[in-house]
């Protein structure tokens, strides 16, 4: 006659197995989750900085100019054609874009601070604002603390 405990246990391994992989993949889903969101999480800005250069490289400054959100039909009064021209056109310090490259890019507050290095020991720091992805000098040399 069996005992009643004769089978106690009998189900644990599959369920062990079932709760094993069940935590693997939850930690493997957490890794490259965390992975992506890192490498990711500042793409748009970064490629609407791209997007910048590669418009002043083309010479066309009045789509770059628009991607800093200044238009003919909303200019800006801060920031004229004439500054901009001075800033990123032909005659300025920047007038070879071809080897710029993104060396830091950091979120802070409502927007990323993109520090562009272009050779020669010579960088800007940029500021892609999230809410309507225009550009701009970063008002800060760094992200302040508390943002």
């Amino acid at each position: 006659m069996p005992g009643y405990f004769d089978q106690y246990g009998a189900g644990d391994e599959r369920r062990i197995k079932i709760i094993r992989t069940v935590a693997i993949s939850l930690v493997s889903l957490l890794v490259v989750g965390g992975t992506l969101f890192f490498v990711f999480h500042n793409y748009r800005e970064e490629r609407q900085i791209k997007q910048f250069f590669a418009s002043l490289s083309a010479h066309d400054y009045k789509a770059a100019y628009a991607l800093f959100g200044c238009t003919d039909a909303k200019p800006c009064p801060q920031y004229p054609p004439e500054k901009f021209m001075e800033d990123w056109g032909p005659a300025s310090g920047r007038s070879d874009l071809s080897n710029f490259r993104i060396s830091k890019s950091r979120s802070c507050g409502s927007g990323v601070i993109l520090t562009v290095d272009f050779g020669q020991n010579h960088q800007d720091k940029l500021w892609v604002e999230r809410r309507d992805m225009s550009i701009g000098f970063s008002p800060f040399p760094g992200c302040p603390a508390g943002r």
